[in-house]
């Protein structure tokens, strides 16, 4: 009997990471397209079932991996960046706060390079980066006598090369 003395029933909840979603329903949750979510699928970024219309069904745990991938593409990583670090992830559960933590950590490296890299390329900017293209007027002095191709192609001092003069 429940408190109003009426037969209460017990509802069963289902737990939510085994919830499964349309293509229609993540892409509208995740903000991408749903040809995006086809595109992470074929270059295993992200994986589905199918239904028995051969229809692909998300778990709900998709939702961070496809906003993980969002912000990983922002950022500049590659599509092999960003599977490898997935692939550190657990398949066969929802991703925990400790899995994201530790997936953040490992990355912190590589991300103060880049931000160092950002940051002498805004300061930069308004002059050659020492790419040894010679195409700025002010590369006679940043970069005399193409000095930057003896350490390869690019933009070389921007990539921590030095001139020696």
């Amino acid at each position: 009997m429940g408190l109003n003395g009426k037969t209460s029933t017990m509802v069963e909840v289902k737990d939510q990471s085994e919830r499964l979603l349309t293509v229609g329903q993540v892409a509208e949750r995740a903000g991408v397209a749903t040809s995006a979510l086809r595109f992470y699928e074929e270059h295993e970024l992200i994986s589905s079932t199918r239904n028995d219309a051969n229809h692909r069904r998300y778990r709900a745990d998709v939702l961070r991996r496809v906003g993980f991938i969002r912000v990983a593409q922002r950022i500049g990583l590659t599509l092999n960046e960003i599977r490898a670090t997935l692939a550190t992830l657990p398949d066969s559960r929802t991703p925990t706060r400790r899995d994201w933590a530790r997936l953040a950590r490992s990355w912190q490296p590589m991300l103060d390079e880049r931000i160092a890299l950002m940051e002498s390329m805004k300061s930069r900017l308004d002059g050659c980066i020492g790419c040894g293209c010679l195409s700025l007027d002010s590369c006679a002095l940043y970069n005399s006598g193409d000095e930057a191709l003896q350490y390869g192609a690019g933009p070389r001092w921007l990539l921590g090369d030095t001139s020696s003069g």
